[in-house]
């Protein structure tokens, strides 16, 4: 049974000769990748969400929605900008959190990545399917729906042969080579933006700043809220923040191209910085625009901004704004299936997973295998099922890839520099300062004064399990702050005293961690003001988690059994095949080592944390 625990925590190691080798071709530019995250991310967000939302949650208060989004988006993409500087593989947080976590985690996020990309490409499908049967007056569905009818519940009202379509041909596209899917996206976001700016410059000549302050009396309808600003309170406005998160996924796609970029560990960051901020000025620029334009509650819900134009006089808008809509779901159509492939080759590669979906096709250079099938499973996805019911599954996912990539970047800021290895040019210490450090002994004193300007074996032990208990008093803090809110509104003197000591918890632990020593690895990007904006980050996502329905949680149970399925049935005993487990004990120049043998990877070595109770012991 220890074996069995200690192969689930076993930690992939990276030397530099991995980072440089890659079966893929690298050929993209910081051009590239900045057209890739702005193209995968925005497109539905920019064409139907805002309205959504303003309509039925925050109302001109969407602009704070979006921002919120934007905020807990920019701490996750600061984190994944420093584990792209040190670990620029394919991958993205699976193999960031197989480096740092352990196999068990890693498997988890890969998993949930899997799940991410495959309904974020259905999803946007089945919006350019619905966005293109508007263009034609409802054509396409009143056909379908007359003559193949599905009367199922959890699934579509008929068969959605175009979004099948649409799906296999940028399936087509990326099986191609990735340097050509790249040009393709960067013509239709060029196209995507001039929309933007089309969208703000006119709209700015028809706008009325009575629709930011309307009167109640003015609202013409029940269930539309107070008007102002925020007319259906604080809220139902954050619940529109984790409804514009969704508008925000996809930038991570970028973080997947390690192995295809020239220059990935500068490349990277900087497009996933760049590409952020643009994305948050369009989406708070274009929601201004609208609700401005519009009282809140009159916004078209499926097509927001044609209706707007078309409401003030500017019917050739809607034709333009159309043109803008198409370019931009197709690129985010290419940007949220293209990072699909790429995880299955990695996860592939490890074993986790059937290694077939990971074998590198000779004359294209891209993971053949694994784009056709998760180009056919996303087809079929978007094929048979509602957009509604797949969004919230996408959400589900992806923050909980953010929190673990946020959480991993702080386990390896206070790693002992001694277990960092590979490309995270630790410095090294003396034998004596070694031998010194390892004998080390715990006192409370020392969570404040840990008596050391270096990580030591103690200090990262520390760390560790304060982030830990950090992780657990979020939770608990974000379930208060959700389930009683309607108290804390109303300023219940007992619901401020809970709310406040719950706070205090996590704030206590990051000064914990702010008293520990950090690694000194030389980076290309460090995430600023560690360990406050990583833990924000888990924070923020915890806390969006947390406001999902319960049907979504369920459905995410569902999907984690089959994947637990596929990883205890087949993987657990694939990877054993290719590790060498390392067994350290702490204070002690002796080594065990226990190796597993079988068909060894020469690209790929492993090896496990330090074992806790024996960190404890010495």
């Amino acid at each position: 049974m220890h074996s069995f625990f200690r192969r689930l925590l076993r930690k992939k190691v990276l030397s530099d000769s991995d980072i440089e080798e890659s079966n893929l071709n690298r050929c993209l530019t910081t051009f590239d990748l900045i057209g890739l995250g702005i193209g995968s991310t925005l497109g539905a967000g920019l064409y139907v969400i805002g309205g959504q939302v303003a309509q039925h949650d925050a109302g001109p208060a969407v602009v704070v929605s979006f921002f919120i989004a934007a905020v807990a988006s920019a701490l996750a993409g600061i984190c994944y900008a420093e584990f792209a500087a040190r670990i620029p593989r394919a991958g993205s947080a699976y193999v960031y959190s197989y480096v740092t976590v352990g196999e068990l985690m890693a498997f988890i996020i890969g998993w949930n990545l899997v799940l991410e990309y495959v309904i974020g490409t259905a999803s946007v499908a089945r919006g350019w399917s619905g966005y293109f049967d508007a263009m034609i007056d409802k054509k396409l569905s009143t056909f379908f729906n007359s003559t193949m009818p599905m009367h199922i519940d959890e699934l579509s009202a008929y068969p959605d042969f175009l979004a099948f379509g649409i799906t296999i041909l940028v399936t087509v596209l990326l099986a191609f080579g990735v340097k050509e899917s790249a040009r393709f996206n960067n013509i239709f976001t060029i196209v995507n933006l001039l929309i933007v700016l089309y969208v703000i410059i006119c709209g700015s000549f028809k706008l009325d700043g009575h629709n930011w302050n309307l009167d109640p009396s003015e609202i013409p309808s029940t269930g539309a809220g107070t008007g102002g600003f925020m007319p259906y309170g604080f809220s139902r406005m954050m619940k529109g923040a984790a409804t514009c998160f969704y508008a925000f996924v996809g930038f991570d796609c970028v973080a997947t191209t390690g192995e295809e970029t020239k220059n990935p560990q500068k490349a990277i960051p900087i497009a996933i910085v760049t590409s952020l901020f643009i994305i948050f000025l369009s989406y708070c620029g274009v929601s201004a625009i609208i609700t401005l334009m519009c009282p809140y509650y009159l916004i078209d819900h499926d097509a927001p901004l044609p209706f707007v134009f078309s409401r003030v006089g500017w019917g050739v808008a809607r034709y333009i704004i159309s043109i803008g809509a198409v370019c931009g779901l197709s690129t985010s159509l290419l940007g949220a299936m293209f990072p699909l492939p790429r995880i299955l080759y990695a996860m592939a590669g490890d074993g986790v997973i059937f290694r077939f979906m990971g074998k590198v096709s000779p004359r294209f250079k891209t993971p053949l295998m694994g784009t056709i099938i998760s180009g056919i499973f996303a087809g079929l996805m978007a094929m048979f099922f509602n957009l509604d019911e797949l969004v919230d599954m996408m959400s589900i996912g992806t923050l909980l890839a953010y929190t673990l990539v946020g959480v991993s970047v702080l386990i390896l800021r206070y790693e002992a520099d001694e277990n960092l290895t590979g490309s995270m040019s630790v410095s090294k210490l003396s034998d004596s300062e070694r031998l010194l450090l390892s004998r080390d002994v715990f006192s409370v004193k020392k969570l404040l004064f840990p008596g050391t300007p270096k990580p030591t074996l103690l200090t990262a032990y520390i760390s560790k399990w304060t982030l830990l208990f950090f992780c657990l008093f979020v939770i608990f803090f974000a379930a208060f702050a959700i389930f009683g809110s309607d108290y804390l509104e109303q300023m219940e003197t007992w619901a401020i005293i809970i709310a406040t000591l719950l706070a205090l918890l996590p704030a206590m632990c990051v000064i914990i961690l702010q008293c520990q020593p950090q690694s000194e690895a030389t980076l290309a990007f460090k995430v600023p003001l560690v360990p406050l904006l990583p833990s924000l980050s888990v924070l923020v996502n915890i806390y969006l988690m947390l406001k999902l329905s319960p049907m979504t949680w369920v459905r995410f149970g569902v999907w984690m059994a089959i994947g637990f399925f596929i990883y205890f049935g087949y993987g657990i005993r694939t990877t054993k095949k290719d590790l060498k487990v390392m067994h350290t004990p702490i204070g002690n120049d002796s080594v065990e080592e226990e190796e597993i043998t079988g068909s060894m990877n020469p690209n790929i070595n492993y090896g496990t944390s330090i074992n806790s109770m024996d960190t404890a012991r010495h």
